[in-house]
């Protein structure tokens, strides 16, 4: 073999072995992403979200006149939608409605009892962009649907109530658009009167509740 064969040789083996090792850097310098994994970086919370949730109420009927207090408990569900915007690097503000079919009641059967059959809320929500995580608070105006019966008469009467609601909760991202949604809130729904036989009553109305939901970004 001349010297010429042998210098090509010496060559092409050269530039082999650089090729090889730029392939194996690029290769460790980019790692192909985890499959399954939510990426927690940036939290991406902006635009409208849809969603439904169930939950856990317990609340007060409170006949004033009478320092006479009626409590009751049950179950509601209901959907969600509502819309996030980034305020700063670490605020993330939103506006959010909701309704809720509910079995919410309880007092005395053998004098005053009363049933909570849905509730909905218009609400400001303003939260900390953790990533993957975005606690917030949230309050604003609420509504309930409620009716008192007067076993003594029997009479009974349904009235809507508007007042206010706050709470606070937690969104988790468990996909690139979809996040599991915790949440509590007080509600006081206000006072109206209620006819109830002849008599005219004034009630208020108050509840609690907890709920967990599913959350739909798009």
């Amino acid at each position: 073999m001349n010297r010429f064969a042998i210098a090509l040789l010496a060559g092409v083996a050269g530039v082999s072995l650089a090729s090889a090792a730029s392939a194996a850097d690029l290769i460790v310098s980019e790692p192909a992403p985890a499959v399954g994994i939510v990426d927690t970086a940036g939290g991406n919370w902006d635009g409208a979200f849809i969603g439904a949730f169930a939950g856990y109420g317990w609340g007060t009927l409170a006949d004033d006149a009478a320092s006479t207090n009626y409590e009751g408990e049950g179950w509601q569900l209901g959907v969600t939608a509502g819309y996030n915007f980034t305020v700063s690097e670490a605020l993330v503000a939103g506006i959010v409605a909701d309704v809720a079919w509910a079995d919410i009641n309880g007092g005395d059967t053998a004098a005053v009892s009363y049933n909570t059959d849905w509730t909905g809320s218009i609400r400001g929500r303003l939260g900390i962009d953790a990533g993957a995580f975005l606690p917030y608070v949230t309050a604003g105006v609420a509504f309930a649907n409620n009716t008192v019966t007067d076993a003594g008469g029997p009479s009974e009467d349904t009235q809507l109530h508007t007042g206010w609601t706050a709470g606070a909760g937690v969104e988790f991202a468990v996909a690139d658009n979809v996040s599991l949604d915790l949440q509590y809130r007080y509600s006081d729904y206000g006072t109206k009167t209620y006819t109830l036989g002849l008599t005219d009553t004034d009630f208020g109305l108050t509840s609690h509740a907890i709920t967990a939901g599913v959350n739909f970004r798009f």
